[in-house]
C-alpha cells in the first residue's frame, strides 16, 4: 500500500512562538503505512513535546496485591447476573447473532461482564473483521521521532485522588451501571459505526480535513462513558468524573508555558479533541491564542 501523509498540523501561536500540534485517529487501516516528513521535521526542530491529556491513579496502586481481591469481578455483572438478565428478550436475540458473527470463538465469559465491556469486545472485533486496527503504529513512530529528537516531555497527566479509592473499587463491584443501553446502542449501530470509522480512517490518511469536519465524532463511545461516569460508585469520589476536564485543564496550562517559553513546541491530540468546539484547541483560541488548521 503507498504510504499515507496523515493531517497537517495545527498551527497555534503567540508571536514568534508556535505550537504545532498533530492529531492522531484510531482504528485504522491495518497495512496502512503512514510517513510525514513535516512532521519529523517539526520534531526535529522543536524544543519540547507536549503529550496528550490523560488521567492516572497513583503508579503502583492498582498492583497493589492488597486489591487483587477487590478487583477480582470489577468487569463481571454484580450478584453472577449474565447479560441474559440484563437485557431484554429482543435485544438479546440480537446480541446472540451479533455475537455469533463477531466472536464465533468467544467462550461464554463475555456473558458475565458488564454491558458497557461486552459492547467493546463487540465493537473491537467488528472493527478487527472490517480491517481496522488501533492507530498505535502511527502513534508509536510519532513517540520514537520525540525521543530521537530527546525532546524535554511535558505530561499532562491529572492524578486521580486516592483517599477514597478503596471505596470506590467496592461500589464499583456491586453497582448497576445502568449500562444496557450503552450495549444495545452499540449493537443498533454498529454496522454505520464501523462504515463511519472506515471514512474517518481514509479520511485521515489523505489529510482531508474537510471531510473530518463532516463526521459526528460523538460516538456511542461517549454514551457509554457517560454511564460509567455518572455510575453511583463514584459517589464516593466525585473528582473521578471530573478526570477529562481537569486533564484538559492541566494541557492547556502546559501548552501556555510552552508556547511562553519555546520557539517550537510539537504536541499530539486526538483528532476529535481538537475539532471539538469545547476542547482544549477552542480554549487556546478563546484565550486570544492564533490558530490555523492545515490546508
Amino acid at each position: 500500500m503507498a504510504q499515507r501523509p496523515g493531517p497537517g498540523m495545527w498551527k497555534v501561536s503567540k508571536g514568534e512562538h508556535v505550537l504545532w500540534v498533530f492529531g492522531m485517529y484510531g482504528p485504522l487501516p491495518k497495512d496502512m503505512q503512514w510517513r510525514s516528513h513535516e512532521v519529523e521535521n517539526v520534531i526535529r526542530n522543536s524544543q519540547e513535546y507536549l503529550s496528550a491529556p490523560s488521567a492516572s491513579a497513583k503508579p503502583g496502586f492498582f498492583k497493589s496485591i492488597t486489591l487483587l481481591p477487590s478487583m477480582i469481578g470489577v468487569r463481571k455483572n454484580p450478584d453472577g447476573a449474565t447479560l441474559r438478565d440484563l437485557m431484554p428478550a429482543d435485544e438479546y436475540a440480537r446480541w446472540s447473532a451479533l455475537k455469533a458473527r463477531y466472536l464465533p470463538d468467544n467462550d461464554d465469559d463475555v456473558e458475565r461482564e458488564r454491558p458497557i465491556f461486552a459492547a467493546e469486545v463487540l465493537a473491537n472485533a467488528a472493527r478487527k473483521q472490517a480491517g481496522l486496527v488501533d492507530g498505535y503504529v502511527v502513534r508509536k513512530q510519532v513517540l520514537d521521532l520525540v525521543q530521537k529528537a530527546k525532546l524535554k516531555e511535558t505530561s499532562s497527566t491529572y492524578q486521580l485522588p486516592m483517599d477514597n479509592a478503596r471505596t470506590v473499587l467496592k461500589n464499583f463491584k456491586k453497582s448497576t451501571l445502568g449500562d444496557a443501553a450503552c450495549l444495545a446502542r452499540t449493537m443498533a449501530t454498529l454496522e454505520q459505526d464501523i462504515e463511519a470509522a472506515s471514512r474517518r480512517a481514509d479520511a485521515w490518511a489523505k489529510g482531508d480535513i474537510e471531510a473530518m469536519r463532516k463526521l459526528d465524532f460523538a460516538s456511542r463511545e461517549e454514551a457509554c462513558f457517560g454511564a460509567l461516569m455518572n455510575s453511583t460508585a463514584f459517589d464516593a469520589e466525585p473528582e473521578f468524573r471530573h478526570m477529562k476536564t481537569r486533564a484538559n485543564e492541566k494541557w492547556i496550562a502546559s501548552a501556555e508555558k510552552a508556547l511562553a517559553a519555546n520557539a517550537s513546541t510539537f504536541a499530539v491530540l486526538k483528532i476529535g479533541d481538537i475539532l471539538d468546539p469545547g476542547g482544549v484547541i477552542a480554549a487556546l483560541a478563546a484565550k486570544g491564542y492564533a490558530v490555523e488548521q492545515p490546508d
